[in-house]
């Protein structure tokens, strides 16, 4: 059995994350596979052991069992999503290899760095680290991309998502440098950030209440309600949003707006994973 844990916000990952699971059964249709939402397993309870209880029974770790384990997640600002770092650090792992991911548009800095960091205080044998370019979707710093460049950054994807398939299907092993001041420095204050950035998320009065958003949040960060005088629900950001901005990019109106992803913007989800996809 392979467990492959994604975190997408608009389908980078998880296309990707697909894409692998196709060519391990492609390599052997007998090989077992399952694809796991970050997110939603790691607060939905679904990996938690109650014999792993720690800190008087306020967290619980993770066991994950599996012959191996693949981890495939988006960059942000040079770091890991909050909720998947603390996911990996509340895990213990059955599991002899472990391959770690990045999906990245500008650089991935030393996201794999700090992985490794967690993950080699753990009981792995084996373990591989990748890098996958792919459209950058930040609209607040980036903008919308161009229909080019999605077309570049996306075959770029696959070339290198099935490259990277045959490594890990051969059990390759490899290192990645852990010393990255300048992107720790960066994750540092993006962390920090996170905590109030979604304060500052604007819904129009064009939102239609259809709930979207709240649908395709990777950890549902966002609840839908009727404020005082309004006739339809509208969205109400919760601190723990991860800052991915699914909803920014996939709001049907183009009703949510944060710093230059203004209403109205255009914005991106992978030409190849459906809203239906990122919703489950």
């Amino acid at each position: 059995m392979t467990k492959i844990f994604y975190f997408s916000a608009t389908g980078n990952s998880l296309w990707s994350a697909k894409k692998i699971a196709h060519n391990i059964s492609a390599d052997n249709p007998t090989e077992k596979y399952e694809l796991v939402n970050i997110g939603k397993a790691a607060y939905d309870g679904s990996f938690a052991n109650d014999d792993l209880k720690i800190s008087g029974g306020k967290k619980q770790k993770h066991l994950i069992e599996a012959d191996a384990v693949i981890f495939v997640f988006p960059s942000f600002a040079y770091g890991m999503p909050r909720v998947m770092r603390q996911f990996v650090k509340n895990a213990e792992f059955k599991a002899s290899y472990v391959a770690a991911l990045v999906t990245y548009g500008s650089s991935p800095g030393g996201t794999l760095g700090g992985l490794r960091r967690i993950l080699r205080k753990k009981n792995i044998s084996k373990m591989f680290f990748g890098k996958i370019p792919a459209v950058e979707n930040y609209l607040a710093i980036f903008g919308t991309p161009g229909e080019e460049t999605i077309k570049k950054r996306s075959e770029a994807q696959k070339r290198v998502t099935d490259d990277l398939s045959r490594l890990i299907i051969e059990r390759k092993e490899n290192k990645v440098s852990s010393f990255y001041p300048l992107s720790f420095f960066v994750y540092c204050l993006f962390t920090l950030g996170i905590k109030i950035f979604y304060r500052f998320y604007q819904v129009s009065d064009k939102c239609a209440g259809c709930g979207v958003c709240e649908k395709i949040c990777p950890v549902s960060a966002i609840v839908m309600k009727t404020k005082k005088g309004a006739s339809v629900k509208q969205p109400r950001f919760t601190s723990r949003c991860e800052h991915c901005q699914g909803c920014v990019n996939l709001c049907p109106l183009r009703a949510i707006q944060f710093a230059r992803a203004r209403f109205g913007s255009r914005g991106y989800r992978h030409p190849e994973i459906s809203i239906n996809e990122l919703i489950k």
